[in-house]
């Protein structure tokens, strides 16, 4: 199961560096452009992301900053963001390889942030939605991306898997 959760932290990370690359050129109103999207703008879509990881990374780890809404914005500027963005990667990398299996089994309390109830469960199934999350919200981002006229960003797990970094999941 480990390796399973592995696996989706360097995917993640493989994914977002993708998003962001594509990103990387768009001129601040493309970056802030309500497109219709759930979180309105690239920038509102990718803010979301790192906000709903840094909330259950607390969650999990007890550690770290945790947004009380889910449409914060951490950082409006690019740069900003995706230098947090890659710190989180790299958080989410090194805390998952440094689980052992049981952690996977436990579990953990929280308190949710959009109707303020308490919650426990097993840490793999919760592991398993953050990375669904962030795939989901991918794929806004790429809608957005593709909105604004930029080419297609290849986001398909498959595709991660057949990279020096990921052929060992394979």
């Amino acid at each position: 199961m480990k390796q399973h959760f592995m696996m989706f932290a360097a995917y993640n990370a493989w994914a977002n560096r993708r998003i962001y690359d594509a990103a990387a050129g768009l001129t601040v109103e493309e970056w802030q452009r309500d497109t219709g999207t759930f979180f309105k703008s690239l920038m509102g879509t990718l803010n979301h992301i790192l906000v709903a990881d840094r909330i259950w990374l607390k969650r999990m780890t007890g550690e770290g900053d945790a947004p009380t809404k889910l449409d914060a914005i951490i950082h409006a500027e690019f740069g900003k963001l995706q230098k947090a963005r890659e710190a989180e990667d790299r958080r989410i990398i090194d805390w998952i390889g440094g689980l052992r299996e049981a952690d996977l089994a436990g579990r953990f309390t929280y308190i949710t942030v959009t109707d303020v109830r308490t919650v426990s469960q097993r840490l793999a199934p919760a592991l398993s939605h953050l990375f669904n999350h962030q795939t989901h919200h991918r794929g806004h981002a790429h809608a957005i991306l593709t909105a604004l006229g930029k080419p297609s960003v290849t986001l398909d797990l498959i595709y991660f898997q057949r990279t020096p970094e990921g052929v060992a999941f394979a």
